[in-house]
């Protein structure tokens, strides 16, 4: 049995400790902001000012009858709800004005059927904010849920006049099963990381589930201009093209939580292999980020790993074990924030499924990465006519 390393057999474990550096800057200076912040009272309001909500909707009458109420039945003192349709899919009119009925401050109209050439969604999103009359614009989907009718009210706490952008978290409703606790896990980790990073002045993303900003910021940026021909992009590029340190709020608190609807997995794997491929599409150091972090957690992996069966075969032990412990360390910090994190969004404890799923989610995304490699760049693009960019006629 050997005690004594030599200086080659040191690299594994300055590349061990290394990698351990960079997982712990990312877990508990980035990952773990959002259960910091959300211990933080919440900023003081005197008045709010009036918001429009925007909507898009598609083959979604059920959905309208079952989320919109609760959008409509927000405590907030002056908004309205703009609702677009598809007339291209189900016609919803009946049952929109059925609500108009009910709710003065609803407002529908709908996206022609003879739009070509550029993004519906896109499309439907302009429409709903030409159509708006105030300047802050919140967003969210059809088959989402705000989970308190205090939501908008959070939201508009960071409407000051430096903010233009307001950053919302968002999860997918909590259901029996592993599909489930499969996509909530890997959407808390995603909302850790790019809410996190807007909380230490780095923004680079969002999410239109959750999502509010100036129509004055919309102007400016020229709408989705530099983003016409990408299907989807439309709450990710915009952030990622607008938003600055100074510019961007965050609101976490339970209040302002929004739930989604639970997909398919049809529709979940669609969903992430697009992200994928707008994602490549951010500036700066949003771009790579998100693959930083798994690719160091990998490497981590692989080389704890190597370390400590090389330790075990050579009989340095001292080298396994410092390997081994790191590992250790790591996976406690990362419980500790993840639970915290789970309890206060979620209400919802991940136990032993945390290394199980810290391991398979790299495997996610390199399957997402697979499926994104084997399409086209214009499967994720439409084609623009230049003499008619919108799209209509």
């Amino acid at each position: 049995m050997s005690m004594e390393i030599t200086l080659w057999e040191f690299i594994p474990i300055i590349t061990v400790s290394g990698l351990f550096l960079i997982q712990f800057v990312y877990w508990q200076g980035i990952y773990k902001n959002m259960h910091r912040r959300i211990e933080k009272p919440g900023r003081t309001v005197d008045s709010y000012p009036p918001l429009s909500v925007i909507i898009v909707a598609k083959n979604a009458r059920a959905e309208i009858e079952k989320n919109l109420p609760a959008v409509l039945n927000q405590d907030y003192p002056a908004f309205e709800v703009i609702v677009v349709h598809d007339r291209s899919a189900t016609d919803c009119d009946d049952v929109l004005k059925r609500l108009e009925t009910r709710y003065v401050n609803l407002y529908h109209t709908f996206i022609p059927e003879s739009a070509r050439y550029i993004s519906r969604k896109k499309l439907g999103l302009s429409i709903g904010i030409k159509a708006s009359h105030y300047d802050w614009l919140v967003f969210t989907e059809i088959y989402c849920r705000p989970e308190s009718n205090q939501w908008l009210k959070k939201m508009a706490a960071h409407f000051t006049e430096e903010t233009d952008i307001v950053l919302g978290y968002s999860n997918y409703e909590r259901r029996q099963g592993w599909f489930n606790k499969k996509i909530c896990y890997d959407r808390l980790i995603h909302s850790m990381r790019f809410l996190g990073m807007a909380l230490v002045g780095r923004p680079y993303t969002g999410s239109g589930k959750n999502l509010a900003y100036r129509k004055s910021l919309y102007a400016r940026q020229n709408g989705f201009t530099n983003q016409l021909n990408w299907d989807q992009g439309e709450d990710m590029l915009f952030v990622n093209q607008a938003a600055e340190k100074k510019n961007t709020r965050v609101e976490v608190s339970k209040d302002s939580i929004v739930r989604i609807a639970m997909p398919t997995k049809r529709m979940w794997n669609h969903e992430k292999v697009n992200e994928m491929a707008t994602s490549q599409l951010f500036k700066g150091m949003g771009k790579y980020g998100a693959g930083f972090e798994t690719l160091t957690r990998v490497l981590f992996f692989l080389a704890v790993l190597t370390t400590v069966i090389y330790g075990i075969l050579s009989r340095k032990w001292i080298m396994a074990g410092a390997a081994a412990l790191l590992y250790v360390v790591r996976l406690i910090i990362q419980v500790f924030v993840i639970r915290q994190a789970a309890e206060d969004f979620d209400k919802r404890r991940y136990g032993l499924s945390i290394p199980l799923f810290d391991l398979l989610q790299p495997l996610w995304h390199l399957k997402f990465k697979t499926i994104k490699a084997r399409h086209r760049k214009d499967d994720f693009q439409r084609k623009i006519n230049f003499s008619n960019p919108s799209g209509i006629g």
